[in-house]
């Protein structure tokens, strides 16, 4: 078997993301576990794992990938420095005809590229095997108790970014000193079980929906709440998981029953626009709505929280909502606005402990399909565009391309 060429290309998005397909240590057991496969790193200076750490391991870190056979980053390649010919793996952020990024795939096929993205690597059932979402989960989570520690001066964490790793971020959160209050915490996904794991290691207890909305308590608490939780049919009759996914208009939301009783959101949920919004303005503006601090680790702009008027950033995450204008204000500025976090790249606050799962994820799952053989058509479903036309399951952005719609 010829020698087979994968290069970890250098991220070329502004801002940069720190984050890596591979540790060091992973691509030496890539190399270990698939003979032909000869790995090398493009040189980077913003990179979380440096280049020497990839040359101790026998990686060469290169100033150029052009002679790789496969190119794998993390974020969209910007148009000038995508290759003719190649085959790339990245989140392409296009499957849902984002327009920002129509030009990315009208160069990629007038490129002739071969796009794998890594968010339509999909099992047979239609489940996603890579993702950075519990990363999503834990460092959302902690920079909602950042938040409330901010606004209310009730203690000081370092940031999730100043962290080294996850284990560091951990640590850290022994200094949560919260007061009674409630959390609600939507999601039972990838990014809620993140979250959940650091409303754990912060000690913050878990309760029942029944008992959150009913007892008092005298120290702080978190509900997880599933869609079953706050969604009833309109027709009557029980929740159905499988018909709320598919027809969530048929539902209708009792969610303003928990924010009667809570003091931080943590939004971590999938919504479909079809569905119920958590709350609207108005909702916001009663003298029953009691969420002061929100922390919308989804960052949908315009989506189930009103509050989520622009995405935020690592180095300016948070911004205060005024109900009454609907207007964003500046960060802890008036004690009757919501104070709003919505960063939009959570995981790269933790670029080091994220990559590393993310890695492991694409040995164990990917690669074999990618590099060997692909009897199940992982790779297939999550091509994108190949041979400068788009694939059969990708077709329905053929309009998108062009610029129909």
């Amino acid at each position: 078997m010829s020698v087979l060429r994968l290069g970890l290309i250098r991220e070329g998005k502004t801002p940069p993301d720190k984050r890596v397909p591979f540790t060091p240590q992973q691509v030496e057991e890539i190399e270990q576990r698939f003979a032909h496969v000869k790995v090398f790193a493009q040189q980077s200076e913003v990179r979380c794992f440096r280049d020497m750490e990839y040359s101790a391991v026998g990686v060469a870190a290169v100033p150029a990938v052009d002679d790789c056979d496969i190119l794998m980053g993390i974020k969209e390649v910007p148009l000038t420095q995508l290759i003719a010919g190649k085959t790339y793996l990245f989140f392409s952020h296009t499957i849902k005809k984002q327009p920002y990024n129509r030009k990315l795939l009208q160069e990629v096929l007038a490129k002739k590229i071969r796009l794998i993205d890594y968010e339509a690597l999909k099992d047979k059932q239609g489940n996603r095997l890579v993702a950075f979402g519990r990363y999503a989960g834990i460092v959302g989570a902690f920079n909602g108790l950042w938040t409330y520690g901010k606004r209310y001066g009730a203690f000081d964490l370092r940031r999730a970014f100043e962290c080294f790793d996850v284990n560091d971020l951990k640590l850290e959160l022994r200094k949560v000193k919260l007061p009674a209050v409630k959390i609600i915490l939507t999601g039972a996904g990838r990014v809620g079980k993140g979250a959940m794991e650091t409303l754990d290691t912060a000690g913050i207890r878990k309760v029942s929906p029944q008992d959150y909305l009913t007892r008092h308590f005298n120290e702080p608490v978190y509900v997880q709440l599933a869609s079953a939780d706050y969604h009833t049919r309109k027709d009557g009759g029980h929740f159905n998981r499988e018909e709320f996914h598919q027809y969530p208009e048929r539902y209708t939301s009792h969610f303003k029953d928990f924010t009667a009783v809570t003091d931080i959101l943590m939004a971590g949920a999938f919504w479909n626009p079809k569905a119920p919004v958590l709350f609207t303005r108005e909702e916001m503006l009663s003298s029953n709505f009691r969420i002061k601090v929100i922390a919308d680790i989804t960052c949908d702009i315009g989506g189930s929280i009103p509050s989520t008027k622009q995405a935020s950033t690592i180095v300016d995450p948070v911004y205060d909502y005024d109900p009454t204008t609907d207007t964003v204000q500046p960060a802890f500025s008036k004690p009757e606005f919501a104070t709003v976090m919505a960063v939009d790249n959570l995981p790269c606050e933790l670029p080091r402990s994220a990559s590393e799962e993310f890695g492991r994820d694409l040995i164990d799952r990917i690669l074999k399909p990618l590099l060997v053989d692909d009897p199940e058509g992982i790779i297939e479903r999550g091509t994108i565009a190949k041979d400068g036309a788009l694939t059969e399951t990708f077709q329905y952005l053929s309009a998108y391309v062009k610029g129909e719609e």
